[in-house]
């Protein structure tokens, strides 16, 4: 999604090393129980799925939460309660769209703003359609800008 309106065409391949799935590494000294505390706590805290997964690997050695666990950390969210109603990416895009259009009610003359107000947006409609196909957003589920406002301040 970042590259879609760059020139860059970027770099797809993955660099994570092959590892035996549900199969605790060596020098990880935490058990499983112990990783879902942390999760399940930085979770409770608000702490965002990106950021729960870099203090995992920062502060506990947890390098790969997918080897521990067989699954993803969202999906560890979702069986605890605690997962987002709205998926994390498409949160910062709207996120991002009402700084924007903040910056660019005091600042009227911000042409390249207004740009790039239009190429976040363009991000944000092109994956509701994918996150309503997926079943992920309702069906009815539509952006718009004062919506995305109020639930941005909500949180």
């Amino acid at each position: 999604m970042a590259k879609m309106h760059t020139g860059g065409h970027g770099k797809a391949k993955s660099r994570k090393p092959d590892v035996e799935m549900g199969k605790i590494p060596e020098e990880l000294q935490l058990t499983r129980d112990e990783i879902k505390e942390f999760i399940v706590g930085y979770a409770k805290q608000k702490v965002p799925q990106a950021l729960i997964g870099q203090r995992l690997k920062e502060e506990h050695n947890v390098k790969y939460i997918r080897q521990v666990f067989g699954k993803r950390l969202g999906s560890i969210l979702e069986e605890e309660g605690l997962a987002s109603p709205i998926p994390s990416d498409l949160f910062d895009l709207l996120r991002k769209a009402v700084r924007m259009r903040e910056h660019i009610a005091k600042n009227h003359n911000d042409v390249y703003g207004k740009t790039r107000l239009a190429r976040i947006e363009s991000k944000i409609w092109r994956l509701t359609k994918y996150y309503k196909r997926e079943g992920l957003l309702p069906s009815d589920w539509k952006y718009e800008p004062e919506k995305a406002a109020l639930l941005i301040k909500g949180v």
